[in-house]
């Protein structure tokens, strides 16, 4: 079956709740450096004479002249141009690799894979074979040991022994890379990391992730948004150049007709009881304006617990509603955001 509007059905259980890091782990990261272990996440490898073409035809962004110094951010989209997963593209040798939500892997591979038909491609889940690691903070020391050079911009990509290192944006004013290498040799090296950096658990990637305003579609939020809604065409993960793929149609008329009314911003949540917001402050959780109680008014893309306590989110909503009142989560008498503004621009205030 080739049908462009089968769903993506996650193999995974429902989306977790966002884990609580200790304050030690966040005073890691913003005082000196640390890594972590991002088992948040998985990887598809693409292989083949057409693999780059083929993954052209499906992806927001530009595959097809994607060279191996660089690493893109992309959405893959249903045919109603609604995300079925947001991802991270490089090349690495001869494989396009794409890092995806961990319980969005399979699931994605299985459908990508439906479409190559005749295509020269191949995917495969190589999540089982591969480690992913963050680094943040003063890391480019202890980096230097793994890789003969450190990449000198955001996106960057460098390729070594030990695997590929990608500089991602910054956050919280501390540089960031991503490692993602062999397992058995990233396992080994990274107990020699300890006596240099401090390893703290993912849940901070996540905090970080949501500072620098970098949304990821997990299971909670499928089909949930035009890549527009979470700021994709901002962070440079749409190319409006290319040709077509699935749901291209929608998110180029929503760009060119003017048709944006909502947007992913950056807030907070004030803590009540761990237990308590744990219920809430997820990912899909719908947002209530305090003037039109019964109607939602967005919702929360990303959560992750916060250094100062509650919950530090991406939350998409309707433009109208940060003109005045309150936006609640859950219902309109539920913990209520506070907005912060987001390291970037968007385009209305440009």
């Amino acid at each position: 079956m080739n049908d462009q509007n089968a769903p993506v059905s996650p193999c995974a259980g429902p989306s977790q709740a966002p884990s609580h890091p200790a304050a030690a782990e966040f005073e890691a990261v913003l005082s000196h450096g640390a890594f972590m272990p991002l088992d948040q996440f998985g990887v598809i490898d693409a292989v083949g004479d057409e693999a780059a073409s083929f993954l052209h035809g499906q992806l927001t962004n530009d595959v097809q002249h994607l060279d191996a110094a660089s690493a893109r951010l992309a959405g893959y989209c249903s045919p109603k141009g609604r995300l079925l997963a947001s991802m991270l593209i490089w090349r690495a040798a001869d494989t396009i690799r794409l890092l995806v939500s961990k319980e969005l892997t399979a699931p994605v591979q299985k459908r990508l894979s439906m479409f190559v038909l005749r295509a020269k491609a191949k995917l495969a889940d190589a999540s089982d074979s591969v480690a992913v690691v963050g680094f943040a903070g003063d890391v480019r020391a202890p980096l230097a040991k793994l890789f003969d050079a450190l990449p000198d911009g955001v996106h960057v990509h460098v390729a070594g022994p030990a695997g590929s290192l990608i500089r991602v944006p910054d956050a919280a004013s501390r540089p960031r890379y991503l490692w993602i290498g062999p397992k058995a040799l990233v396992q080994e090296r990274l107990a020699g990391l300890d006596a240099e950096l401090t390893r703290v658990s993912p849940g901070v990637w996540d905090w970080l992730d949501i500072h620098a305003g970098e949304p990821r579609i997990t299971q909670g939020v499928v089909e949930q948004f035009v890549p527009q809604m979470v700021n994709f065409d901002v962070l440079e993960a749409i190319n409006f150049r290319k040709g077509c793929y699935p749901g291209q149609e929608v998110v180029a008329r929503s760009q060119y007709r003017g048709t944006i009314k909502r947007r992913m911003t950056l807030a907070s949540v004030a803590g009540g009881t761990a237990e308590a917001a744990d219920k809430s402050v997820n990912p899909g959780t719908e947002l209530f304006h305090s003037d039109d109680p019964g109607q939602p008014c967005g919702m929360i893309v990303n959560a992750a617990t916060s250094p100062k306590g509650g919950f530090d989110v991406l939350a998409e909503i309707k433009l109208a509603a940060l003109e005045g009142g309150s936006v609640h989560v859950g219902s309109a008498d539920g913990p209520q955001l506070a907005f912060q503004p987001l390291p970037y621009a968007l385009p209305s205030e440009v």
